[in-house]
């Protein structure tokens, strides 16, 4: 990941400089095709692929193929089934105590939940991931909210302070400027 946040290119005059790509977009987002299809692609173009999606996902199928095929699909088991069976089997990766799906721990597409966890328990990634925020031309979230503000957002609900009258997390808490905040 960081060879492609932080990518080096040559100019036509043989020198060298440093263009940063930062966070992904969400659509045409890069680290899908640097870090995981190129990676495919460097199979042998006859090997066949295994892929992990579930029967109740058809918007998926179009990448199926000969040489890509899931087993899942084949046997008719839904996320739910794979989830309950992997469940049993003392097979789910901790990040399912606080969200619903896993994924790269610096991926913009996770929730709130799953970045509250990764902060938490995982400070080194979060260090980083603050450091990248300081650097990408391109925000976190779509929503320009920035891996800085996600931290502000928790260090405010650790503290436990909310907005009059309120029982959750606003983001307008942040975004105005609050003279004393209440605590729960």
């Amino acid at each position: 990941m960081r060879r492609f946040f932080y990518r080096v290119v040559k100019s036509k005059k043989s020198v060298y400089s440093e263009h940063i790509n930062g966070f992904p977009l969400t659509t045409g987002a890069w680290c899908n095709s640097k870090l995981k299809v190129t990676a495919l692609n460097k199979i042998d173009k006859n090997a066949v692929s295994y892929i992990g999606i579930a029967y109740d996902e058809p918007k998926r199928f179009k990448v199926l193929s000969d040489t890509k095929i899931s087993p899942l699909v084949m046997a008719r088991w839904t996320e739910k089934m794979c989830y309950d069976w992997c469940s049993e089997n003392n097979l789910l990766s901790p990040i399912y105590t606080s969200a619903s799906r896993g994924g790269c721990w610096f991926c913009h597409n996770q929730g709130v939940d799953q970045l509250r966890l990764l902060r938490k328990s995982y400070p080194d990634y979060w260090k980083l991931l603050m450091k990248w925020d300081n650097d990408s031309p391109v925000t976190f979230k779509p929503d320009f909210r920035t891996v800085h503000d996600y931290d502000k957002r928790f260090e405010f609900e650790d503290k436990g302070y909310i907005q009059p009258g309120d029982r959750r997390f606003r983001w307008k808490c942040l975004d105005e400027d609050l003279q004393l905040p209440l605590k729960i």
